[in-house]
């Protein structure tokens, strides 16, 4: 069990040293004890400690700094308090939740399916072959919605590709990068726009964007589903794009 999951010291010890992170070097005991919920002696005293342990240094009156080992402490406690929520999550949880899946064939309550993803979505199919398995919980006639839980494996999967052009703003003048928009674009499932410069110059290459929502998270949730995407991004907008890429570990790479 992480440490700061153990007993409410270690928790509220770690909600008072982030709480100082948040606030230095002004730091303000009463602003604290109302945060984390205990008396203001009570923050003085684990703050004394902190000061003891090296974690917090204390620059004057009311002025307080979190040092690098008391900064090393906090990552340290977040990264594991993270691995467990993932554990929870995905090895826990993720085996009782029920997702819904396309049928591949006629399925009936409490049989065990195969799982794959198809075109981005969630597919059941007869039988326990396959890297996942799963066990239904409706009825459901071919093509149709059916209900899964009893996750187990893992879905074969070859996660997509994201391809990035560059547009330039309207500002900007026009495009004479020369790069082939609608060659980038065919064949490619999901095709989206980040601004108004970048619909319009997939509309005069004949693309008609999927969306121009969320176009950096859309790609990226594509990807993850093992569709190949485009998106077409202006200038301005280009670094939004590839944060959201590389946030969800996506690899893509950018038209120049």
């Amino acid at each position: 069990m992480v440490d700061v999951l153990k007993n409410k010291r270690a928790a509220t010890r770690f909600r008072i040293l982030v709480e100082i992170a948040d606030r230095q070097p002004a730091v303000s005991q009463g602003e604290i004890a109302d945060a984390v919920g205990v008396t203001s002696q009570a923050v003085s005293e684990y703050i004394r400690d902190l000061v003891e342990e090296g974690f917090v240094e204390k620059e004057g009156r009311s002025r307080y700094r979190v040092t690098k080992e008391g900064v090393d402490w906090v990552f340290q406690s977040a990264n594991d308090m993270r691995r467990f929520v993932d554990h929870v999550t995905d090895d826990i949880l993720g085996s009782v939740q029920e997702d819904a899946a396309i049928a591949d064939a006629a399925l009936e309550a409490g049989q065990t399916v195969s799982l794959s993803l198809s075109a981005g979505l969630l597919h059941a199919a007869p039988g326990d072959h396959g890297g996942a398995t799963g066990v239904t919980t409706t009825d459901a006639a071919s093509g149709a919605v059916v209900g899964v839980t009893g996750f187990e494996g893992i879905i074969d999967l070859d996660p997509g590709h994201v391809s990035v052009v560059q547009v330039p703003a309207v500002r900007a003048g026009a495009d004479e990068s020369g790069t082939d928009i609608a060659g980038t674009c065919e064949g490619v499932p999901i095709v989206t726009a980040a601004g108004v410069e970048a619909v319009s110059a997939l509309r005069n290459a004949g693309v008609e964007p999927t969306t121009y929502f969320a176009p950096g998270e859309v790609a990226a949730d594509a990807a993850a589903r093992g569709l190949d995407a485009v998106v077409v991004a202006t200038q301005d907008t280009i670094g939004r794009v590839t944060d959201a890429l590389t946030d969800a570990s996506v690899s893509y790479d950018v038209a120049k």
